[in-house]
């Protein structure tokens, strides 16, 4: 049995009807974009902007799983546009954001959530496997914070930007490409968040640990199975958990915060580490 025999995430009724600490009209007459939105924490981001008033502008490589969540976001009363395209593509990520401020004339809040990794030892990686993921992770969240930021600065406007990140405070064995990319990302951030403050622009990430979301299916039965003993709660969190962190750090509630990470992971830093290849023998206790 493999991660993708097993069902993880919720489902598009029980994201509409998590409970949220937010206003319903919060984001009332404000643009978010989030990316990587057709699926896993993605979605389940859009899906609490959506709910909090924001019109949405999604973006994912699938086009068949952005076209399948657009109707669903619709339905929680938000409008929105969609654009299939990779962000590890610059050129693709300034026409995106060019017809976004065609058509919005701004854009309030900016999610980075587009990335992904394979579990695989380090000393294995092929140099492809290792450059797709650093050009997506890293590269490709730099592009979106750059385009962004550009059209702020030019058109006089203020901006948030949020980077969902991971938990690279201990390091993370089987997915150090991915650790490399979200810790380059962390301090590009804290870099960028001083250069751009007085552009009136935010900047700041949020660090998931093992919260349950589709992308669990992208790991073996093995590795899934470490993640609930990853933290001293002992179980995962869940994608609202990160949806609310981004919402806390995106609205007037995160107003003086810049250059900093939210750590969603039950304490993970704390206590242990996922292993999401099955941890191996030699560390087993």
């Amino acid at each position: 049995m493999t991660g993708n025999d097993l069902k993880f995430g919720s489902s598009d009724e029980e994201m509409a009807a998590l409970p949220t600490v937010f206003a319903p009209d919060l984001f009332k007459d404000k643009v978010a974009l989030v990316s990587g939105a057709g699926s896993g924490l993605g979605k389940a981001i859009a899906v609490l902007f959506a709910r909090l008033g924001a019109t949405l502008v999604v973006c994912g490589r699938n086009p068949e799983k952005l076209d399948a969540a657009v109707p669903f976001f619709e339905s929680l009363g938000a409008k929105v546009s969609a654009h299939s395209m990779t962000i590890r593509d610059p050129d693709a990520v300034n026409k995106m954001m060019d017809a976004v401020f065609e058509e919005h004339g701004k854009l309030d809040v900016l999610i980075n959530n587009a990335g992904g990794q394979f579990p695989q030892a380090a000393i294995d990686y092929s140099v492809k496997g290792w450059n797709a993921v650093i050009d997506t992770n890293l590269n490709g969240t730099w592009y979106m914070m750059q385009a962004a930021a550009r059209r702020w600065r030019d058109r006089e406007q203020p901006g948030s930007i949020v980077s969902i990140v991971a938990d690279v405070w201990r390091g993370m064995p089987d997915i150090a490409h991915t650790c490399a990319a979200r810790a380059g990302v962390i301090y590009l951030s804290k870099s960028v968040a001083v250069e751009w403050a007085p552009l009136g622009i935010r900047v700041n990430c949020v660090a998931p640990g093992c919260v349950e979301s589709t992308g669990f299916n992208n790991y073996p039965e093995a590795g899934a199975a470490t993640f609930p003993e990853s933290n001293p709660f002992r179980r995962t969190g869940d994608e609202q958990d990160v949806a609310e962190a981004c919402v806390y750090l995106a609205a007037s509630s995160g107003k003086f915060v810049t250059g900093e990470v939210i750590t969603v992971d039950g304490g993970q830093q704390l206590w242990g580490d996922p292993w999401p290849n099955g941890r191996p023998d030699y560390f087993k206790i």
